[in-house]
């Protein structure tokens, strides 16, 4: 009895034993509290510097001057200000760990069930073979196979897609219990079979690998001829047999096909998986991903019906096998679980270049900010790499009783599920308003995520060593300013729409989430400060009107320490986070082009779109990449190669700072005697155009050096020129 009794003691010691912990800065936030003090305080010297200084008499200056000088403090008013908004995600960070093995310890197989939907939408842009790889690699999750099930959303409505995923159904017979018998890592089967460290002195791996490569040929062949051999519709013909003759990628039926039915067979070793096209038609509003969502959420209901969600992009492969485990540490926390809505991965690649050339990991906000907002009470919903509670997306607010059913559903005929997931299901219904994922913005997520902590519910950041989940970064310049001119404009929609998190959510999340929130819905205004802030220093070193104090003057110590000082610890945290100083570097390129052309876009296109002159365009990003391209962009060469209105942006502003600074210089040669003291009174000037004109070197290469594809268009850059000189000849006869 007394080691009965010892047991039972112990057992209920571990229920009680918490599965994370949760770490938060200590030591060096005095430090940079007292940081952030000092560099507040040389900004209001400069505001007060702009205030302070027109005041005294100079009959020289002319009303252009004051009036360059009144815009030059606005502009500084806001960088300050919003500096201030962008520490709050520096003020409280916390880092979160799991402990797996009390999970299993204490659950063992009896976890809830979990349904993963991966969502695609076009057959060209997200190659069907990407699409099985990321499929595959969360079906062979480090999770038990009966409690799971995995949903491909194909908005496509394409055969071919189906016809991948059909074969893959097949393949994953053979690898997933592959992956479970070796510990494969990563479980993408293209992603293993590349990697050095897959090679395994065994005929299991080289039947697999043989298999993948069979399959992949087949795959690949479909796609290359854009139709699906007549051998594969006989043998998946139930399947093929749902689309219509005139069925097209905006108008047909829905199409649902369960692959692998993980209720019928109990003993099956391989998770459910389901095809899903949801009816589409030009007379009805599909609301992009959401609404793919939307339909998954009412399907999956009556086939699994997983308590827990697991939302993915196409190309977001599964790198880490017990990812799954690691966000049940957070969600079945019997502590501080329970208040806990979803918890979100970081978006990851695998195609970066050594020093990151287009900024695509966004290093400081993966690593830095959004612990930031962890600590004030949880991070964004970006949509991908997120596991949702169901009920908590479908509405339920905390506090609530949670209905718990993880029974597996009655098995119902695909047939009477398929009206789930029609165009006219959702009409005079809450979908996409209270409950599921929510409609009317580009960035559906975030308002997603925001209704949902809102409700009460706090969300979670896992950054676990090996990273979760791993995509594809764009690897052109193009790419990568059309995704983030989406976001941007997402984000300043939701400022200006009624969940802009400045009222609706005012007192029901914490100032500091508040303040996260809009550090990301400002992005697209701020293109306007900083366009003008960097063109008005150009032209006025062209011009020869001083904007800054002398270097000799005590009021330019503020200036010199706020711009050091930031750039310092920019610099510092880059480091820290794991990047390298090229890469640094590279960042702060595309921050500037991001700010000047994308954000820039993505402002107007908002404005426009509030004035009803435009309708918002959702925007797939491409995955794939022409040879030549991937080359460059594997050596770090920029890549242009198309006309682009904010191309026609970069390079009539690069030329600009160019002309501007040439000009100058060569007024310092030619005036030579007075060159110290222009120095002197221009020097900050010099200083800030010089830096904009060695970050654009990669930019006048692409314009006027370069012969390869990747280079700039000639009209485009001859268009940049005339433009840039026409600013330059205006501004010099004023």
């Amino acid at each position: 009895m007394a080691k009965e009794d010892d047991r039972f003691r112990s057992a209920q010691e571990g229920d009680r034993e918490p599965l994370f912990a949760t770490r938060r800065r200590t030591g060096g936030l005095v430090a940079f509290r007292f940081f952030a003090a000092s560099v507040f305080g040389g900004i209001c010297c400069i505001w007060f510097y702009r205030v302070v200084e027109p005041l005294e008499k100079d009959e020289n200056r002319t009303g252009l001057f004051r009036f360059i000088w009144l815009v030059m403090l606005i502009l500084e008013i806001w960088f300050g200000l919003y500096w201030l908004v962008v520490q709050s995600l520096r003020w409280n960070p916390v880092w979160r760990s799991t402990f797996t093995d009390r999970l299993s310890r204490r659950y063992g197989d009896d976890l809830p069930r979990l349904d993963v939907f991966v969502c695609t939408a076009d057959p060209v842009i997200e190659p069907p073979l990407m699409v099985v790889n990321t499929v595959l690699s969360v079906m062979a999750l480090d999770y038990p196979p009966e409690k799971l099930a995995v949903y491909l959303s194909d908005d496509g409505g394409s055969e071919l897609t189906f016809y991948a995923l059909a074969e893959a159904a097949e393949f994953a017979k053979t690898w997933v219990p592959f992956c479970k018998k070796f510990d494969v890592e990563p479980r993408s089967p293209a992603a293993y079979l590349s990697c050095k460290a897959s090679v395994l002195d065994s005929a299991s791996a080289a039947e697999v690998a043989a298999l993948y490569r069979e399959m992949a040929n087949r795959i690949e062949t479909a796609s290359k001829l854009r139709r699906v051999p007549e051998e594969a519709r006989l043998k998946y013909g139930d399947g093929f047999s749902q689309w219509d003759s005139d069925a097209t990628q905006r108008n047909h039926a829905t199409i649902l096909q369960i692959l692998i039915d993980g209720r019928k067979d109990k003993t099956i070793a391989i998770p459910t998986l389901v095809y899903l096209s949801r009816e589409k038609r030009p007379e009805h509003h599909h609301h992009y991903k959401a609404g793919s969502m939307n339909a998954l959420l009412r399907v999956s209901s009556k086939i699994t019906c997983g308590r827990i969600i697991l939302n993915l992009d196409c190309d977001m492969y599964a790198n880490n096998s017990k990812s799954a485990l690691e966000a049940l540490c957070i969600l079945l926390d019997a502590k501080d679980g329970k208040e806990i809505g979803f918890v979100q991965f970081p978006q990851c690649y695998d195609n970066l270049t050594r020093n990151d050339l287009y900024g695509s990991t966004m290093r400081v906000i993966a690593d830095v900010e959004f612990n930031g907002l962890d600590g004030n009470g949880g991070p964004f919903y970006i949509g991908t790499g997120c596991f949702h509670r169901r009920d908590v997306i479908c509405g339920r607010k905390y506090g609530e009783e949670e209905v718990e059913s993880d029974e597996i559903q009655e098995i119902v005929e695909p047939e009477k599920i398929k009206s789930l997931a029609n165009c006219t299901y959702e009409m005079g219904s809450q979908w996409g308003k209270e409950m599921g994922v929510k409609y009317g913005c580009p960035v559906e997520d975030i308002i997603t995520g925001l209704a949902i902590q809102c409700r009460g519910w706090k969300s979670a950041y896992l950054t676990p060593k090996k990273k979760a989940f791993l995509g594809v970064a764009p690897t052109n310049l193009h790419q990568m300013l059309v995704q983030q001119r989406r976001w941007s404009e997402g984000d300043f929609q939701i400022l200006l729409s009624e969940y802009s998190p400045v009222w609706y959510a005012q007192g029901k999340i914490s100032l500091g989430l508040i303040l996260g929130y809009c550090c990301y819905c400002l992005w697209a205004p701020s293109s306007v400060p900083l366009l003008v802030y960097s063109v008005l220093t150009s032209l006025c070193l062209l011009k020869d009107i001083p904007l800054f104090p002398k270097v000799s003057s005590s009021w330019f110590i503020p200036f010199g320490y706020v711009t050091v000082a930031v750039s310092a610890y920019s610099l510092a945290e880059f480091l820290w986070c794991g990047g390298t100083l090229r890469g640094w570097w590279n960042e702060q390129r595309m921050w500037l082009y991001r700010r000047t052309s994308s954000f820039l876009f993505g402002f107007i296109d908002t404005i426009l779109k509030k004035l009803g002159v435009s309708e918002s365009a959702f925007v797939i990003t491409a995955k794939v990449a022409e040879e030549e391209a991937a080359e460059r962009y594997e050596k770090e060469i920029m890549e242009f190669g198309v006309e682009s209105p904010m191309f026609l942006l970069l390079g009539t502003l690069g030329m600009l700072h160019l002309f501007c600074f040439a000009a100058a210089v060569m007024r310092l040669v030619m005036t030579s005697r007075k060159a110290g003291e222009d120095l002197q009174t221009m020097g900050m000037q010099f200083v800030i155009t010089g830096v904009l004109v060695i970050i654009n070197c990669p930019l006048y290469e692409g314009m006027l050096l370069r012969k390869d594809k990747g280079k700039m268009p000639m009209s485009v850059t001859v268009k940049s020129v005339v433009l840039a000189l026409s600013a330059c000849t205006c501004i010099a006869f004023l």
